[in-house]
Parts: structure tokens; sequence; C-alpha cells
């Protein structure tokens, strides 16, 4: 079983990177952005005639939340052309796509943990462009799982633990906000429920497959507040930490006020168990 990865470079395809060997029988093609280019479709064929994968995991994105505002060509480019383009290759060589999308297609003014059949409505560019995304797989491309992730954090690439971390050895005082509320996903448990999905189900007819969307983060909810006092309790840092309100530190893109993912549908069609956030965050 051939499984090719774009976007290698990032949180989850390093995560994915860093599991693979423990999935000796499947052969794993990772390609960052200089192999394939999701805005170039030969480039994509190319790709596609040399390895022809069974499943292609896509965790390439554009993710800078606040630069998409001024540069929305640019997300528009990657997280909707992009998923386009790579639907289409898919279609034409059977290959099962697996699509990472985000807790902005919500606007956050539910109350209670957000459900796969709860309205989206993104209330920026990066969540437009992520919502567009996901609409124009479905679309080209019914064997399809697109898995909705929120506040992913990892010893890989750029997050909001590593920032807190290079922070801390910075300065004495940090103040984080306390009234946006969600779930940390670990990189490493998102990688390894996609290879769950895969193994899963790849012995199935396609009608018993379950494609179409889900929702994964660690179980559990807090604010940022609490996820950075956390942080430093599981590195033993001492440091003077001031919870502070949204409107203290007013970015370009709003973010959603409340972002808690249900995940009954994941853990019931595929038997998917789940870390609380604080166990993944101590693993880290």
């Amino acid at each position: 079983m051939v499984i090719l990865v774009t976007g290698a470079n990032g949180q989850v395809g390093q995560s994915l990177q860093f599991i693979a060997p423990n999935y000796p029988d499947i052969q794993f093609v990772f390609c960052d952005s200089k192999v394939l280019d999701l805005t170039n479709l030969n480039n994509i064929y190319h790709v596609f005639e040399q390895y022809k994968p069974n499943y292609c995991i896509n965790v390439a994105a554009y993710t800078a939340v606040d630069k998409a505002e001024s540069e929305p060509e640019e997300a528009h480019l990657i997280n909707v052309n992009g998923a386009k383009n790579l639907a289409e290759i898919c279609k034409e060589f059977k290959t099962v796509l697996l699509h990472i999308s985000t807790d902005f297609v919500f606007d956050g003014t539910k109350k209670t943990p957000y459900t796969e059949d709860d309205i989206p409505n993104p209330t920026g560019v990066y969540g437009q462009t992520k919502l567009d995304g996901e609409r124009a797989i479905q679309k080209i491309w019914d064997k399809h799982f697109i898995i909705r992730t929120s506040w992913v954090y990892s010893q890989f690439g750029n997050n909001f633990m590593k920032t807190m971390l290079r922070l801390a050895s910075e300065r004495d005082k940090l103040s984080v906000v306390n009234d946006q509320i969600g779930t940390p996903t670990n990189a490493v448990d998102l990688a390894e429920v996609l290879i769950k999905i895969i193994l899963k189900t790849r012995n199935l007819q396609p009608v018993t497959r379950n494609f179409g969307t889900y929702n994964f983060s660690n179980e559990g909810q807090c604010s940022w507040y609490d996820f950075a006092k956390k942080i430093f309790e599981c590195n033993q840092i001492n440091i003077n930490l001031e919870p502070i309100p949204t409107t203290s530190f007013p970015t370009l893109a709003k973010r959603p006020a409340y972002s808690v993912l249900d995940k009954t549908k994941i853990k019931n069609a595929f038997g998917v168990e789940v870390k609380y956030w604080e166990t993944s965050l101590k693993r880290v």
C-alpha cells in the first residue's frame, strides 16, 4: 500500500514521518512543496503517475490566519485551488483522499461542541478558503475523508506550545487570552488517527468505508491561557502569566470564541480512542 503525503515539512507531515517506521508494510511517499506543488495540476499528475498512491493525505495548506487577511489570493490559491487540483488527480487515479480542515470554518458563537452537521460560517479569509476547499473536494471526488481539527501543536514546526516556550526564555511575564475556548490537538495523535482510518477502511467496499467529514481533536477543553499555564507546568517553568480578554490582544483575523469539536462520529465510525489534551501535552 502506497500513501502519498503532501505538505511533508509541516507539523502533521513531520508527525506522519515520525510514526511511519511503526508501519513497515506501508510505503510512504513524503512530498514537500518543491516536489509536489498543489497549484500545478501537471506537477501533481506526474507525481501520482510515478508513485500511483492508494491514499493521499493532504496536510499542505496556507495556515497564516492573520496574513491571509492581507493576501487572500495566496490563501485561495493553496487552500481552494490546491484542494480542487488534488481532488481531480485523486479521482483520475482512484486514490482515496484524506484532507485536513479546521475549526475556523465555524464562527464560534455556539456554547456546545460543534458537530459535523453544524452550519459553517467562517469569519475570516483563512476559514473561508478552508471551507471552499472542502466544498471543492466534495463536488469532485466522493472517495474522501475531510478531518476538521483545532489548535494543532507538536514538537515539530511552529506552533503555540513552541512559541510559549520561546517567549518564556525571553521574558519574565506573559499575557495570554482566556476567553477563547477550544481543544489543543497533538499533531502526532492526529497523524495516528489518519493512519487508523486508512487501515480500518482499506479492505472495505466503498459503500461501507464511511467517506465524509469528521471532527478530530484531543478530548477536553480550555482557553489559550489554560493551555499556556499547562505548558509551563509540564516544563517546570516559573513565569508571571496573566489572563487577558481577546479585546486586549487585537488580531487582523477574528478567532472563534468557542470551537470545541464533537468527536462522536469519528469514534463510532472507526473505533478511535481520543486522549485528553493534558495527557498528550505531557507526552510531548
